[in-house]
């Protein structure tokens, strides 16, 4: 018996042995590191919306009736007295004059957390989210004018393409999800999306923007993170986020409610569902960017059970 049952130990070594080396490699981060693809992504769908929205005659024609959708103005939205437009009113941040104290604002949260957590690279990579994307804004905004094709009134013709207060709360929550810790960058982006959300929905309903350059705002904050995770070293570079699967539904949920509530409109439904749907694209947009990405590749890259 002892010379049957030896040879059947060799028998399955080897295929241990065999099977040991092939385990590292299939949990290696070196697939899922320094993605260029979302960046990528991000960046054509920023000129897509562009290119379509603002350079062609019938992008126009769809977009210049919004602003005659109701009652010229914003003080039919629900959201006005929040606006910051009522004489003695504190703006919701960052509307009216309280967008440039909203920036210093998060860029000083940023520092801190940077230095609290010591994480230099991520820290300094959220700053460069933050200034590119707000900065990018001005820039395009300031040298790309806006083509004339159909023949619109003047106070059409001003440049609004993407929207300075929707850039904000995008460019902001995707670089707090930089320095924060992994075990509270869900609730951190849930924060920020329900902030993009309310913000990106009021700036269109109350005929601050198009719907086009709210959505190109978030494109373009999208684009920026996107290049900062790619050009961070992997050691660097966010790791997979775990968190409950039912956050994700309640995240993108309230941030439904909270576009219909921001974009709401007694004098017209279609400008208020249209606020609401574009606020929500870019909720789910940054949600995506910030969470949903990383939490794939994590079970991407879980180790095969044979």
């Amino acid at each position: 018996m002892t010379q049957h049952d030896s040879p059947s130990l060799p028998a399955h070594r080897p295929g241990a042995s065999r099977q040991a080396p092939e385990a590292p490699d299939d949990t290696s981060p070196s697939c899922t590191t320094r993605p260029w693809m979302p960046a990528l992504l991000y960046t054509l769908g920023f000129l897509t919306v562009y290119l379509l929205a603002i350079c062609t005659p019938w992008g126009q024609r769809a977009e210049n009736p919004w602003f005659y959708l109701g009652i010229q103005g914003g003080e039919a939205a629900w959201i006005y007295p929040l606006s910051g437009s009522v004489y003695g009113s504190t703006p919701l941040p960052p509307l009216e004059l309280s967008a440039k104290p909203t920036v210093m604002a998060g860029l000083a949260v940023i520092v801190l957390l940077t230095l609290l957590r010591r994480c230099w690279r991520q820290g300094f990579a959220a700053l460069g989210v933050a200034i590119l994307a707000i900065g990018a804004k001005e820039v395009f905004k300031s040298t790309v004018p806006r083509p004339d094709l159909v023949g619109a009134p003047e106070n059409l013709l001003d440049q609004g393409f993407p929207s300075g207060h929707t850039v904000i709360p995008a460019a902001l929550t995707l670089a707090a999800v930089l320095v924060v810790s992994p075990r509270i960058r869900p609730y951190v982006a849930t924060a920020g999306v329900l902030w993009l959300a309310c913000i990106a929905a009021a700036t269109a309903t109350m005929g601050g923007h198009r719907p086009s350059e709210v959505l190109g705002a978030t494109l373009l904050a999208c684009a920026c993170y996107g290049l900062a995770t790619w050009l961070l070293p992997p050691a660097a570079a966010p790791g997979a986020t775990r968190s409950p699967r039912a956050l994700h539904v309640i995240a993108l949920a309230l941030a439904l409610i909270v576009a219909l509530v921001s974009g709401a409109r007694p004098d017209t439904l279609t400008r208020s569902l249209v606020s609401a749907a574009t606020a929500f694209i870019c909720a789910a947009l940054v949600w995506y960017a910030a969470v949903g990405r990383p939490a794939r590749t994590a079970r991407r890259t879980r180790p095969a059970l044979d």
